[in-house]
This record gives structure tokens, sequence and C-alpha cells, in this order.
């Protein structure tokens, strides 16, 4: 090999040592700096898995406290006996049947009166009288019972557990938009006596009602004027809202209030708007209507909406009525609206129907 060939061949060899040499380095360049960002990132890593353990743990711990049946201390071990509202009959099929089977030890057994329409008023009425441990009521306490239950050496305690709203029901084939709250009142009061006078046809109203000392629920409020005023000769008075739901489906100009949730489903009757003003009108059910043809294969279903935001005009909350004694009474009485009050037991309202006060 001549000079020429042999200096070109160390040249090669030289080049490609060069090469080779600058690859390597870069390659263990890199390799330093990646180790050293992973040192530098590590903590900040370490940390962001730490917050999102920690936020995990976090999610785990409220899901594992919300309330139940189970986790209500100091449920006493025995048979009572409870009574009142009709408009709590879903709350008593569902609610406390589950309550049973989740703390066997309580056994409710639900009354009815006797010589008396089963309603608030009556309930209370046998709570004061010693015939009920507890009540179940969809009015607030009145002024009288309370003295009453004082005179007797203790004193009554409401705590709400709930929400329903007061529904007017009419005849499916009357023709009249809706009713002011007033309109509502003096329709019992007697002073409007024909549908024509709130923009329906001409025919008498026929209003049916529970008896007052027997009522489920109430159109006069405690602090109203018209609070106590008789009602109007025309009333019809009935046993209970089964009652006046059968009764309305045969009279046409007939018209009836009580528990939202438990008229508004029926498919024998139609609900009325309402409103404080009749450029007000809310319906207590949700829209659209169903109407009585396309009824039992649909329902109208409780504006839950609309009672929960306050925008329905008459609301009935839903009371535990307690007695006060530093009894078994009153043991049961704060056992029963504590498990109503828990996570679960609000659920389960709002299955039955009604709104939850959470």
């Amino acid at each position: 090999m001549d000079n020429t060939n042999q200096k070109k061949a160390l040249i090669n060899s030289e080049i490609s040592l060069f090469l080779r040499g600058l690859i390597i380095g870069k390659v263990l360049t890199l390799m330093v700096i990646g180790g050293l960002l992973w040192w530098l990132l590590k903590p900040n890593l370490l940390s962001r898995n730490s917050v999102n353990s920690s936020s995990n743990q976090s999610y785990k711990t409220v899901s594992n406290t919300a309330s139940s049946f189970q986790t209500v201390a100091d449920v006493p071990t025995a048979s009572f006996n409870y009574g009142g509202s009709t408009a709590w009959a879903s709350i008593r099929q569902l609610v406390d049947s589950q309550i049973q089977s989740d703390r066997p030890e309580l056994q409710l057994r639900y009354v009815d009166p006797v010589n008396a329409s089963p309603g608030s008023s009556s309930g209370i009425r046998m709570l004061l009288d010693g015939k009920l441990d507890f009540a179940q009521s969809s009015r607030p306490l009145t002024d009288e019972e309370q003295a009453m239950a004082k005179a007797r050496g203790f004193t009554l305690e409401q705590r709400q557990v709930g929400i329903d709203g007061i529904a007017v029901v009419v005849n499916p084939s009357l023709n009249v938009p809706g009713l002011t709250v007033d309109q509502l009142q003096q329709i019992y009061l007697g002073k409007i006596t024909n549908w024509n006078q709130v923009g329906g046809p001409n025919l008498p109203i026929t209003p049916l009602s529970q008896r007052p000392e027997d009522a489920d629920t109430v159109i006069f409020p405690s602090n109203s004027d018209l609070k106590g005023q008789a009602l109007g000769s025309n009333v019809q008075y009935v046993y209970s809202t089964t009652e006046a739901v059968r009764q309305l489906s045969k009279i046409p100009g007939g018209v009836y209030y009580g528990s939202a949730r438990s008229v508004v489903p029926q498919c024998s009757v139609k609900a009325l708007p309402l409103g404080q003003t009749t450029g007000q009108l809310i319906p207590p059910y949700r829209e659209p209507m169903v109407s009585s043809e396309q009824c039992p294969r649909q329902r109208n279903q409780l504006n839950t909406e609309a009672i929960k935001n306050g925008s329905y005009p008459i609301i009935a909350n839903l009371f535990v009525i307690i007695k006060q004694n530093k009894g078994r009474e009153q043991q049961i009485g704060d056992a029963y609206t504590k498990l109503l009050l828990t996570d679960q037991g609000q659920r389960a309202i709002e299955q039955a129907g009604f709104v939850s006060v959470d």
C-alpha cells in the first residue's frame, strides 16, 4: 500500500473513532441530564402522588360517612304504636318497612283512630290521650294542642323530616284555569259558590273536606285571620282522601284539597294549578299534564322542584310529633326522627314521593 492510501486509511479510522466517541459522549450526556431531571422532579412526583392518594382517601371517607339506619344509636328494642296523617301512607309502606328490615329490634305498629277518620289531627289527639307513642303529621301543631299537652304535664315537639304540597283536585271534565289561594279559601268559606266566579263554567261548586277536627292538611295557616272561621254550609264532609277522590269522579262541580303526593297521581281526578295571583299559577304536577285517558299507563308526577324552591304556594311540612316526657315515648320519637333524617332515610322519603329537607 503506498503512502497516499495509508494516509487515507488512517484518516478514515480517526474519523470513525471520533464519530463513535461523539455519539457515545452525547448518549452519556443525555443520560446524565435525564438522571438529573428525574432527581429534581422526584419530590414533586411523590408530592403529587401523595395528594392524589389523599384525595382518593378523602373521597372514600366522605362516601363511607353517609349516615344510614345502621348508624343511628339508642334505637329502643320494643314494640311501639304510631299513627296520624294519611299522607304518610307511602312512607309507612316504603320507609318504615326498610327501617324495620335494617333494625329488627324496633317494631312499629300503625293504629287507626276509633270513631274518627285517620289524619294529622286525630293522630295528635291519640298521642295526647296516651294511645300512641308518637304521631306523624302533615301540619304544624296548634296552640290548642300545645296547651292540652301542658295541662297534662308534658310538652309536644314537632320535628320536620320532609316536605309535601297541598293540591286541589276536581272532576276531570271541569274546565277551569286554576285557583289562587284566596279563591280556594273563599270557596271553602262559602263565599264563592259557582265555578263561573273563577273563570269556569256556570256550575255550582261542591267542596269536599275532612272535618276540621280530623283534618290531615290545612289551607288556613295558624297566623291567618281566616283561621277558626266556620266552613261554608255547602261543604260535604268525607272520611278520607280515598273517599273524596271516589266522590269527585261522580260530581262534575266537586273540589277537594289534600296531600299532593296522594292526589296528583290519581287517574279519576284532575289537579289544578295554584298561585298567589291569577298570573302566577303553578301546577302541582310536572308538565305536561297527563290526561285521565292516558292514565294509568302514565301518571302525573309531583312537581318536586316547585315545592322545594317555594314557588308552589301551599306547602305541607311533614313532622314527627314527639311527646317530651323523658319516658319511652320521647325515646322512640327521637329515634324514629333520627332514622328518617339519615342520608338513607331522606333518600327513602324521596323514593316515597316527597321532598327531602336536606
